[in-house]
C-alpha cells in the first residue's frame, strides 16, 4: 500500500513537472522544474529496485546537466521574447509532433500491461539475491558489451575533441607557447648565465 502512494505520488510529481519545464515562461523556473523532474524519476527507480540508476540520474543529470543548464541561462543574456515571437507560428507542427508521442506511448503502455514483446523471457543476467543490481549492471555491461562501451567512449571523445576545434579562435594579440621555436632554439644564444649580487639584483640595461 504504501509503495502504490508513493509510486502515484511521484509519478503524478514528475509528470506536473515536466509539463512546466515546457510550459514555464521562466527559463531559469523551467530548469528548475526540470531538477525536481529528475528527482522524482530517481525515486521510481528505487521503487523498481534499481538504485544504482537513480544515483547515476540525480549525480549525472542533476548534479551536472541540470546545474550546468542553470548556469547557462543565468550567464547568457538571451533575449526569450524575442525567442517566443514564432510560438503560435510552431504550434501545429509541435501539436502533431506531441500526437504522435501520445500514440507510441500508449502504444507502449498497452504492450506492457499485456505482457509484450519481453513476456516469459529473463534477462541477460538470472536475479539473485547474492548479487546487487550494480554488480549484475557491471557483469554485462563490461563482458558482453565491453566493445559498444568501448565504442561509445571513443565517439564521445571525437565530440569533444571535434568541439574544442569548432569553438578555439586564436587572437592575434595574444602571445602563445611556440613549441617547434622553443626547441629548434640555440642555447648559446638565447641562454645566458648572469650573476647578481645579493640585495642589488640585475639591472635591465643588462639582461638586454
Amino acid at each position: 500500500m504504501l509503495q502504490s502512494i508513493a509510486f502515484f505520488l511521484l509519478a503524478a510529481v514528475a509528470t506536473v513537472s515536466g509539463l512546466l519545464v515546457v510550459t514555464a515562461r521562466n527559463p531559469v523556473h523551467s530548469v528548475l522544474w526540470l531538477i525536481l523532474a529528475f528527482f522524482s524519476s530517481a525515486g521510481l527507480f528505487v521503487l523498481l529496485g534499481a538504485e544504482f540508476l537513480a544515483m547515476l540520474l540525480v549525480v549525472v543529470y542533476v548534479g551536472a546537466v541540470a546545474v550546468l543548464f542553470l548556469f547557462v541561462v543565468m550567464m547568457l543574456d538571451v533575449d526569450f521574447v524575442k525567442l517566443r515571437e514564432g510560438y503560435a507560428r510552431y504550434l501545429p507542427f509541435g501539436a502533431i509532433i506531441s500526437g504522435v508521442l501520445l500514440a507510441e506511448m500508449i502504444m507502449v503502455s498497452v504492450a506492457v500491461v499485456q505482457g509484450g514483446a519481453t513476456n516469459g523471457r529473463t534477462g541477460p543476467v538470472e536475479p539473485s539475491l547474492d548479487v546487487t543490481n550494480v554488480q549484475a549492471i557491471g557483469r554485462v555491461l563490461y563482458t558482453d558489451y565491453i566493445y559498444f562501451f568501448q565504442a561509445a567512449g571513443i565517439v564521445l571523445l571525437i565530440a569533444m575533441i571535434g568541439a574544442i576545434t569548432l569553438t578555439l579562435r586564436h587572437k592575434p594579440h595574444i602571445k602563445r607557447q611556440n613549441i617547434t621555436d622553443q626547441v629548434n632554439r640555440d642555447r648559446n644564444k638565447s641562454v645566458e648565465v648572469k650573476s647578481a649580487q645579493t640585495g642589488q639584483g640585475v639591472s635591465a640595461e643588462e639582461l638586454l
